[in-house]
């Protein structure tokens, strides 16, 4: 009980403790907020501050946007409204149709031994580069991006990229739906369609701090997508991917719903300019209904805790995947199960060795999901990481806690703005 109530005392007390030392009576508190210190991995080092101290800038058109986060002068960029980039229509390139695409690259007619090439291939990747050019936001250092109540971007894709020192707070990012996704034969047994665009993604980047936000894919999920060539047409990639020597990354208090690849951290299975990177954190956040990448980690030391997982769908695969390398360290995370998915399936191994499970609650039980892999897996994952996290912001309150805190504070609109 004591516990219980060190734990509702938190709870209740969160948003005060979380409101900064000062603000101006035009910008929102939380929109000048930097990172507070030991949050996480994006706490290391100098810290993150985002764009504190700078030009305040208030938008509303995804060309205003674009503007406002290039540079790394500091700046606070306030969204205001829903932001849209373009629909598919117009984008295609004029050699470029669907059917006539399909029809090319049939494996009846173009076999499975070599990926698409050719004009029609040609035109697809001229469309790509026109989505591309409209849709890929792209922000600079020392910047903080606040959605103002009621805000959203969609059919965007906010990209960090080479810009250390970023904070994204209280934002909806809606379906980066790929126009043109790109047919493999060659991926897997059976070929997969390949698409490209994050709702956000940071590469190259140190200090980045992601809080607060909501990532979906609207009303334009992956269950509503047709089957080409016997394989789902696949429109989106990650909700949220941390890649390409990225590190340094506090995830904390957002929701993620609606979206099958939810969250890469590491590019590829490649020994090289990952190791040593990719140290991210994820605390209290909500995994609502996602099929897998809750998260998928290569190579980092990733701290997962008091985070909330809705397991249930028939696009579900699996939560955790641990891959080459990676030294996840999971503490007081509460998973809700539906009863048609088998414990074993939560974490998966992605040529992962190693993995430290501290305190998991399912559908209200204490339940070592480690014990439930090795049970029915060779070979077993190692019960310890290798490494124990120094930077939490809050020690990790008891799972049993985490649904009812995550479910009124994580995702965007709870920061007052």
């Amino acid at each position: 009980m004591r516990k219980l109530g060190t734990a509702l005392s938190i709870l209740i007390c969160l948003p005060i403790v979380l409101v900064p030392q000062a603000a101006t009576a035009s910008t929102p508190f939380f929109a000048q907020q930097t990172l507070p210190s030991n949050d996480g991995w994006a706490a290391s080092g100098t810290g993150t501050t985002g764009g504190s101290g700078g030009t305040v800038i208030t938008v509303r058109t995804r060309d205003e946007l674009a503007a406002a986060v290039a540079g790394t002068a500091p700046k606070i960029v306030l969204v205001e409204g829903d932001i849209a980039g373009p629909d598919c229509a117009g984008l295609a390139d004029p050699e470029y149709t669907l059917e006539a695409y399909l029809a090319a690259y049939d494996p009846a007619v173009w076999g499975r031994a070599t990926d698409p090439s050719g004009p029609l291939e040609a035109a697809r990747v001229r469309s790509v580069a026109k989505q591309r050019a409209l849709t890929e936001i792209k922000v600079g250092a020392n910047t903080t991006v606040f959605g103002l109540r009621g805000s959203s971007m969609k059919n965007l894709t906010l990209m960090i990229d080479t810009a250390p020192n970023v904070i994204v707070r209280n934002m909806t990012f809606i379906d980066a739906a790929d126009c043109f996704p790109r047919w493999r034969p060659t991926d897997g047994a059976e070929g997969n369609w390949n698409s490209e665009y994050d709702l956000v993604s940071v590469r190259r980047s140190t200090n980045v701090w992601i809080d607060h936000n909501t990532f979906t894919d609207g009303d334009n999920p992956d269950s509503n997508q047709p089957v080409y060539f016997g394989r789902p047409w696949q429109v989106h990639d990650g909700a949220l991917d941390i890649t390409h020597t990225s590190s340094l990354a506090t995830v904390s208090w957002n929701v993620f719903t609606n979206h099958d690849k939810t969250l890469l951290i590491g590019s590829s299975d490649t020994v090289g300019p990952d190791v040593d990177r990719l140290k991210v954190t994820l605390h209290d956040n909500v995994f609502d209904g996602v099929g897998q990448r809750a998260p998928r980690v290569r190579f980092g030391q990733v701290d997962l805790y008091n985070n909330y997982f809705k397991v249930y769908g028939s696009l579900y695969d699996y939560s955790v995947g641990l891959g080459i390398q990676s030294a996840v360290y999971m503490e007081n995370n509460y998973f809700r199960v539906d009863e048609t998915i088998p414990l074993d399936q939560i974490l998966k191994d992605w040529k992962g060795t190693k993995v430290t499970e501290i305190g998991s609650r399912v559908n209200g039980e204490r339940v070592s999901l480690l014990d439930a892999y090795n049970t029915s897996f060779d070979p077993d994952f190692a019960p310890d990481a290798g490494w124990t996290p120094a930077l939490r912001h809050h020690a990790p309150l008891p799972a049993v806690v985490v649904p009812l805190l995550t479910t009124f504070l994580a995702g965007a609109g709870r920061l007052p703005a």
